[in-house]
């Protein structure tokens, strides 16, 4: 899997700090943009995370690239709505070669790897048959399994990114969304180090709110 960080809002903290700062002050953005110190965002910041009111938190967003993941991942990830997606098309790209597949560890520690890779190679040699006999990939491609491997950019505003990641980076995710949440927050946090200090799972903030599912970890052992 590889995550990269292609692109986020400029300043991210004094945005967003001044969108806050807007609603009271009787001069305009672009000034306010300008003229607010450091002390003064993150002042106005702690305002925000504490308050609770986020929605100038949507006025910073992140666009990553993300390859080598599922499409059991990719699937799991467009429940995200308020996030905007382009992915690699299995309807457009057709595959001349056998594409790479995603090989859980859980396969591999059953000592099931050649089973499941069998598996894999008989979907696609079955794809490249109905490929050769002039059958159209988008539907050719309805036997490819969701082990194949998939890229995909995402775009997500700040407040859309710290819901995903506190539902994502929990113990109790799905090992590949996990694994994709934690490297987008590692490279999120140095860019708004202040609204990101808090971000992860619901055990970075206080008690776990997943009840009787609690991994009973801390966020420290979960992050590894």
């Amino acid at each position: 899997m590889n995550v990269e960080l292609l692109y986020h809002t400029p300043d991210p903290e004094r945005a967003v700090a001044t969108a806050a700062r807007l609603c009271y002050a009787p001069v305009g953005a672009a000034e306010l943009m300008e003229t607010l110190s450091e002390e003064k965002i993150r002042k106005v910041l702690s305002t925000i995370m504490r308050s609770g009111h986020h929605s100038t938190l949507e006025h910073a967003s992140y666009t990553f690239a993300v390859d080598g993941i599922s499409r059991a991942c990719s699937h799991q990830l467009v429940r995200h709505r308020l996030a905007s997606y382009n992915q690699q098309s299995q309807r457009y790209v057709t595959f001349k070669e056998e594409p790479d597949f995603i090989l859980p560890a859980s396969v591999v520690e059953a000592g099931a790897q050649e089973e499941y890779e069998q598996a894999v190679k008989d979907a696609f040699a079955a794809y490249d048959r109905l490929i050769k006999l002039g059958i159209p990939a988008e539907d050719a491609r309805y036997l490819l399994p969701n082990a194949c491997e998939t890229k995909i950019v995402i775009t997500m505003n700040i407040r859309e990114l710290l819901h995903f990641f506190s539902l994502r980076c929990c113990n109790r995710a799905q090992w590949e969304i996990r694994e994709m949440a934690c490297r987008m927050l590692e490279l999120a946090r140095p860019t708004a180090p202040y609204i990101f200090q808090a971000a992860g799972p619901g055990c970075v903030r206080g008690a776990c709110p997943e009840g009787a599912m609690c991994c009973g970890q801390p966020w420290e052992e979960v992050a590894r």
